[in-house]
């Protein structure tokens, strides 16, 4: 599969280059523009005070708080970029970055769809879904170069933490829950879309649910997630206490505080070992080998 999905990723990155290569490396639209010369800023100045810094060009003429105006994460991203390549001695503009920084996003787009795909079903269906998503017409609209606008990374993030989410579910080990609430972070930090990813784990999770398929491995998953995440969301200025305030993020805490609730009353129930390490009742066909309590009491 490995000259495939090469074929799949160079695809994806070189189909977006039409307008540069038949014009120039340019930034398109009003947004693009203003996220560039954010992002310069950025570069030039150190994130202290591009945090703090009162645009006067923006919103004229009352001007713009620009820390605690924006998802930062698409410019932290390109100044990143920029930094590592000027340390490498790789003399590139900032605005070039930013041209090409969503064709690149669309790679790793499409490698992060095969690798979900392929955890959720094969390799054959992930280089398949890889190659459609590549090409598909909606998502080349919003990835082109010189479309420097929030999408062009957001994409990436919200398959990213949907890949971590199904291996967390999948090992139910901490380790996988912890980096798929970072990309939750990442995601939050780079697009308002982002209340689509917080509901639509809960609704997996509630699905599970109903279908009997909820397990100690997703409840272990699912409190990882949802903690972190929401703790590392609220370091955003743009979004502050959201989290914990607004309608739309109460389904994910109301569903965990269920859960919870749940967990308890399974933990001290008849069915179980009460030590600290057991949070799931034990088979049926080996509740006849635990001491009754009356005989432990006696």
């Amino acid at each position: 599969m490995t000259v495939p999905l090469l074929s799949v990723l160079i695809s994806a990155f070189s189909i977006r280059l039409f307008s540069v290569l038949r014009y120039e490396s340019m930034i398109h639209e009003f947004d693009p523009y203003f996220n560039y010369r954010t992002t310069r800023f950025l570069s030039e100045e150190g994130f202290y005070a591009f945090h703090n810094w009162f645009d006067d060009r923006a919103w004229y003429p009352l001007g713009r708080i620009i820390g605690g105006t924006i998802y930062p994460g698409l410019m932290v991203t390109s100044a990143a970029i920029h930094s590592v390549l000027n340390s490498l001695n790789l003399s590139v503009d900032v605005r070039d970055v930013c041209v090409f920084l969503a064709p690149f996003f669309s790679s790793l787009t499409s490698l992060v769809t095969y690798k979900l795909t392929s955890e959720l079903w094969s390799t054959g269906a992930g280089l398949v879904s890889a190659a459609m998503i590549a090409i598909v017409p909606g998502y080349i609209s919003r990835s082109v170069a010189g479309s420097y606008d929030n999408e062009g990374i957001a994409i990436f993030c919200m398959l990213f933490t949907y890949y971590l989410w199904i291996k967390a579910v999948k090992t139910g080990q901490i380790y996988w829950g912890a980096l798929c609430a970072l990309a939750y972070f990442y995601m939050v930090s780079s697009w308002g879309g982002y209340v689509f990813l917080i509901n639509l784990i809960p609704m997996h999770v509630f699905v599970l649910m109903v279908c009997g398929r909820f397990s100690h491995r997703v409840y272990v998953a699912y409190s990882t997630v949802y903690c972190l995440g929401t703790i590392l969301s609220m370091q955003i200025s743009f979004v502050g206490f959201q989290p914990v305030q607004t309608s739309e993020h109460m389904l994910v805490s109301l569903l965990l505080e269920e859960r919870v609730i749940c967990m308890f009353l399974r933990f001290f129930s008849s069915s179980h070992i009460l030590v600290p390490w057991r949070l799931w009742p034990l088979p049926n066909h080996q509740l006849h080998r635990l001491p009754s309590r009356q005989h432990d009491q006696g």
